[in-house]
């Protein structure tokens, strides 16, 4: 792979993942965007020729249609008038045009012209390494070596360790610096290239040489799947339980039940339960949360399509009477805000404090295309259990709290002044 001519790649946070097992379509009930040290950068955006390409061809249907035209005489009698003309374009392009053109590219433009046109901010293209790291996204697990890296001081650092990983079995720590994968220097490289280095497949190794002090260390880690941890859990002054959801993948509510249990044995009389700064993610994972406080057939949010409005309710008969506060902030958004809402409108012991939330009220769903390359698109709007849309508007608290000033810089209890006054209440 081509080198980057500079280091603007490293300056964020990033996990590496491996291979996953690709599905040639997937439905995903909600986007994901970013998520927190989970996704890896790609680069994106087109070139001065794909911008071209859009402007000429304007959507859909590239190398798939292109093939099937080369294939049939009778294509004309099965697409519509539009899908013709895109076809005539394709092939025109690809026989006329004066320069080499990549059919691979000119398909990409034309999707991502085509989810251009719809000037919806949540439906978008994602090339091919975007859809694989949009997949270990909402699965919540990915095949790696389960480190969180960051560039700092001109290297690659080592910031996290995941639990039960192949990096912490292999003995790798957190402020380890990588600068050898299979004895090659990385000194050069973007976040994507050392990435891609140390992918494979479950159960290959790699070696990794790490600065540990003033110590040159070479460790053997051998790749496997690990769990993205998506929610955590303490227990604060006057037996208050406090969790955190940082995003809703595919594991996330199994997580958030097996910590919430495990809080209830340790006698807990309250419960915080806080969705700042996540994003969203899937649908069913905010379901089976839900599950755990609300009675059967009680209204969790509404699904308006273009035909009919339906309602989704709670399947168990688990029931909850714990208090309860919900932290949010601006960046509480889709599914944290159907979470937020859903206890807002049934729950009778629950405060929501902090700032108003994004104001996401639509629901995506993603395709992946036989090249690879997905497209997510908006498929539905949710309501709130009382029939209120919120996008574009968010969820007002019930007790409005302004972050302090020092917590962007030190996100410490001390400066936290929105989980304080979560804890303040529930004192009462």
């Amino acid at each position: 792979m081509k080198k980057k001519d500079n280091k603007r790649n490293k300056s964020d946070k990033k996990p590496f993942f491996g291979k996953k097992n690709k599905k040639k379509v997937i439905e995903i009930d909600e986007e994901l965007d970013n998520v927190r040290e989970v996704v890896i950068e790609r680069d994106s955006g087109f070139n001065t020729i794909e911008v071209m390409v859009i402007i000429l061809i304007s959507v859909l249907f590239g190398v798939v249609i292109g093939c099937i035209l080369n294939s049939t005489k009778s294509i004309g009698k099965e697409v519509s008038n539009e899908a013709s003309e895109i076809i005539t374009t394709y092939n025109a392009i690809l026989e006329n045009y004066y320069d080499e053109v990549d059919p691979g590219e000119l398909a990409d433009a034309a999707v991502s012209g085509m989810i251009g046109v719809l000037d919806d901010p949540y439906s978008v293209y994602m090339n091919s390494n975007d859809t694989d790291s949009f997949l270990e996204s909402v699965n919540g697990s990915f095949v790696g070596i389960g480190v969180t890296v960051e560039w700092s001081d001109n290297k690659f650092k080592i910031v996290e360790i995941f639990n039960n990983s192949p990096a912490q079995e292999a003995k790798l720590e957190v402020n380890d610096y990588i600068v050898k994968v299979d004895g090659k220097s990385v000194e050069d490289l973007s976040l994507d290239e050392l990435s891609k280095l140390l992918k494979g497949k479950s159960g290959s190794k790699v070696n990794v040489t790490v600065k540990r002090g003033e110590e040159e260390l070479t460790l053997k880690v051998k790749r496997g799947v690990v769990e993205i941890p998506s929610v955590t859990s303490s227990i604060l002054e006057n037996n208050i339980g406090y969790m955190t959801i940082s995003s809703f993948s595919a594991t996330t509510s199994e997580q958030f039940i097996n910590k919430l249990e495990g809080l209830e044995k340790d006698k807990i009389k309250s419960l915080i339960i806080d969705v700042r700064d996540n994003p969203g993610g899937k649908l069913g994972q905010v379901n089976k949360i839900l599950d755990e406080f609300f009675s059967k057939k009680t209204i969790l949010y509404k699904i308006v399509t273009k035909e009919k409005t339906t309602n989704v309710y709670a399947e168990n008969s688990t029931k909850r009477n714990l208090p309860v506060v919900i932290l949010v902030n601006h960046n509480s958004a889709s599914a944290s805000e159907i979470l937020a809402a859903s206890f807002k409108d049934n729950y009778k012991n629950v405060n929501i404090v902090g700032s108003v939330t994004y104001g996401k009220g639509t629901i995506q769903k993603a395709i992946e295309l036989s090249s690879g390359a997905s497209i997510k698109y908006t498929t539905q709007k949710w309501l709130t259990p009382k029939g209120e849309w919120i996008n574009e508007k968010g969820i007002i608290p019930d007790v409005v709290v302004d972050q302090s000033e020092k917590y962007s810089t030190d996100a410490s209890y001390d400066n936290d002044l929105q989980l304080q006054k979560a804890v303040e209440i529930l004192k009462k």
